[in-house]
C-alpha cells in the first residue's frame, strides 16, 4: 500500500547545497533531493557507497512545502596554512558559505508502507546523527510528524502548518504555501534538477536528474492548530 512520511525540517540553520565546489558553497532555498536522502541514509546506516541502498531511499517521491520562508544567509570562514597548488608554499583561503536561516518545511516522502514504517522508526532512533545540510545543523524539534495511508499530494495539501502557535499572527489566506513536487519530465511547467544522489562516495559523488513541478497550496484557517503542530 502507498503510504506518505510527513517529516518536519525546523532549524535556526540548514543549508542544501546544489553546487557547492571549493570556496563557494551554495544553498538552495529548500531541502535538495540529495540532502533529504542523505539524512534518510544516516538515520539507516547507509553506507556513502552502498549504492543499492541510496537508489532505494532516491527512489522515494518527494514532496516539500515551505511553511516558512528562511533567510538566506553568508558567512566567511578562513583556512590557514593551505598548501599552494605548485606546493612550494602555504596561504589562507577565505570561503563564502551560504546558509537559511530560520527556515520550516514540511517533507513528505510517498511509497510503500512497510518501507516508510522503517524509516520512520530509524529517524526516531537513527544510526548516525542527522543533520541539515551540515553537521552543526541539528534538528530544533522531532523530525517524524506522521505516517499516513494517503498520497502525497493530499497530505501536502491539508497536513497542519508546522508554524510554531506563538508566531502565528493573522497569516494572509490569499497567499499560498510554496511547494515542490517530483514530477513526470513531460508535465508543463517541469523543472529538472540534478539532485538525485547515485553515490556519496568521497572521490565518487554522482548525481543523476529529475523533473520537479513547482506551485502553492493555499493556507486555511483548518490548517493552523491551536497548540503544538503536529500530525493530522
Amino acid at each position: 500500500m502507498t503510504a506518505t512520511l510527513a517529516l518536519c525540517f525546523d532549524a535556526p540553520m540548514q543549508s542544501w547545497g546544489t553546487r557547492s565546489r571549493g570556496i563557494l558553497r551554495d544553498t538552495a532555498r529548500e531541502p535538495t533531493k540529495s540532502g533529504v536522502v542523505g539524512l534518510l541514509a544516516a538515520a539507516m546506516g547507509v553506507e556513502r557507497d552502498d549504492e543499492d541502498n541510496i537508489a532505494q531511499l532516491a527512489g522515494l517521491r518527494l514532496g516539500v512545502r515551505v511553511d516558512r520562508e528562511g533567510l538566506l544567509e553568508r558567512d566567511y570562514q578562513t583556512a590557514q596554512n593551505v598548501p599552494t597548488t605548485l606546493g612550494s608554499g602555504h596561504r589562507t583561503v577565505v570561503s563564502e558559505r551560504y546558509y537559511l536561516a530560520d527556515a520550516l518545511f514540511l517533507v513528505l516522502l510517498e511509497g510503500p508502507e512497510t518501507r516508510l514504517a522503517q524509516l520512520r522508526d530509524a529517524i526516531n532512533a537513527p544510526r548516525w546523527p542527522l543533520c541539515f545540510g551540515r553537521r552543526a545543523f541539528v534538528p530544533a524539534r522531532p523530525l517524524v510528524c506522521c505516517l499516513r495511508n494517503e498520497p502525497l499530494d493530499h497530505v501536502i495539501q491539508d497536513h497542519p502548518w508546522l508554524e510554531h502557535p506563538e508566531r502565528v499572527h493573522e497569516p494572509a489566506f490569499e497567499v499560498g504555501l510554496r511547494t515542490m513536487l517530483d514530477g513526470p519530465v513531460n508535465a508543463a511547467g517541469a523543472e529538472l534538477r540534478h539532485d538525485v544522489p547515485l553515490s556519496f562516495a568521497h572521490d565518487d559523488r554522482r548525481f543523476a536528474t529529475r523533473a520537479v513541478l513547482t506551485g502553492d497550496t493555499p493556507l486555511t484557517p483548518d490548517m493552523i492548530t491551536t497548540g503544538v503542530p503536529s500530525c493530522s
